[in-house]
């Protein structure tokens, strides 16, 4: 895997998409899949440690924000999903259910899959709620603060008490877009 701690992320970003293209693998935003697949991403989701399992009904809900699907030869070999949250009268999009098939991953098409939705959620609120030191550097590589706890509003840390997403620090980081970082303070 290319190291690309000292690199330009676009490059990264370019090289992740050239790749793509010469293994003949697509990249999609979608809103709709069906019923097979979404099983498929439930039991995936169920059967790995890193992710949470995700209820078909759930993924369902989270098609309507968009999901970036990987697929070759009809196979996917990954995807990411926005899950919307909601913080009084804001709207906070959450990047969630990240995955890439194992033979795919050392080609920086997580982090392209990242990108992508980072992209797509530009001018809205997104979080990120990761375990790992990996997806920390990438969501740093994208332009997101790390945030604590003590830098976020009351009623946010209420609603992510509420919706099961306030984490142990220890454990999980917080990361958010410019727009949110500009911003935070205000969702009160």
């Amino acid at each position: 895997m290319e190291s690309i701690l000292n690199t330009d992320i676009k490059s990264v970003i370019n090289n992740a998409e050239t790749y793509c293209s010469k293994q003949g693998i697509e990249l999609e935003l979608v809103y709709k899949l069906p019923e097979e697949i979404l099983a498929i991403i439930s039991e995936r989701s169920k059967a790995l440690p890193s992710l949470y399992h995700v209820r078909i009904d759930l993924l369902k809900r989270r098609l309507k924000n968009g999901c970036f699907l990987m697929k070759k030869e009809q196979e996917v070999i990954g995807h990411i999903f926005a899950h919307e949250h909601h913080v009084k009268e804001y709207s906070v999009y959450e990047r969630s259910t990240l995955w890439v098939d194992r033979k795919y991953r050392n080609y920086n098409l997580g982090l392209l899959l990242m990108a992508k939705m980072t992209e797509l959620y530009s001018n809205n609120f997104l979080i990120s709620i990761a375990q790992t030191s990996k997806v920390h550097h990438y969501n740093e590589l994208l332009g997101m603060t790390h945030i604590v706890l003590s830098e976020m509003s009351k009623i946010l840390i209420e609603e992510l008490e509420k919706i099961g997403k306030l984490r142990d620090e220890l454990s999980y980081k917080y990361f958010v877009n410019p727009r949110f970082e500009s911003e935070i303070r205000q969702l009160k």
